[in-house]
């Protein structure tokens, strides 16, 4: 995607007024979606389930460190349950769920807590998540989501204000999308918090001078807490 000119700030009204039940999972993506984290990520040490969802049932799960990932990662599911709306002349899938991973002694409790300073990454996989589905549009690589707007530091003593939409770096091609019977793939895709300045890297100067600056910070999915603006 070039945009050496920013991609700017896209403004979305919502498709819908109040609360929309969801409709439940499509089991056969339900089911792809497990036996996919059990081969390229680990095993499942728990599961954020919802009980009462808004347009679909985002469910996060969480995989254990493992020798080969010494880390854990979050990966939802869920998203897929409904397609994006993906203009016409885009060759991508309308079905995709998201992810990110969070150094092993992150504090993480079986009751989720969004709010507080350590939940915010399972809140944010929530939200983006729900996205193209609340306001009618679609979330791909190198779109980028404000905590905001103006946006806001998604918890204090946290810099970051945002994510981008990336491909996943720590794995395998074969891991970055999960095949469902009858031949619907669904992209998995990583999320990459980001500094306020960052951001702005992104909608002043465009796409590939984000990843100018990811590069040069060697960023990836998993998230270093402590690690500076490379903007």
């Amino acid at each position: 995607m070039d945009e050496p000119r920013g991609s700017g700030v896209l403004r979305h009204q919502s498709l819908h007024e109040g609360f929309v039940p969801a409709q439940g999972p499509q089991q056969a993506f339900a089911d792809a979606i497990d036996r996919h984290i059990e081969e390229h990520f680990g095993p499942v040490e728990f599961v954020y389930h919802e009980i009462v969802s808004h347009l679909v049932g985002v469910h996060v799960y969480v995989v254990a460190p493992t020798e080969e990932r010494p880390y854990r990662t979050l990966i939802t599911s869920g998203m897929s349950e409904l397609p994006m709306t993906v203009p016409e002349g885009h060759d991508i899938s309308p079905y995709a769920e998201l992810m990110l991973s969070l150094p092993a002694d992150w504090p993480l409790g079986k009751v989720a807590g969004l709010d507080d300073a350590t939940g915010w990454p399972l809140r944010v996989l929530k939200e983006v998540a729900r996205l193209p589905h609340e306001y009618g549009t679609w979330i791909g690589e190198w779109h980028s989501v404000p905590n905001g707007d103006p946006a806001q530091p998604y918890a204090e003593g946290t810099p970051f204000a945002g994510v981008v939409v990336t491909p996943m770096l720590r794995v395998p091609p074969e891991a970055r999308a999960i095949d469902v019977p009858g031949g619907v793939r669904i992209a998995l895709l990583a999320l990459v918090p980001l500094h306020p300045d960052e951001m702005a890297v992104k909608l002043e100067r465009g796409t590939d001078a984000l990843i100018q600056v990811l590069d040069r910070g060697r960023v990836t999915e998993l998230l270093d807490p402590q690690r500076p603006s490379y903007a």
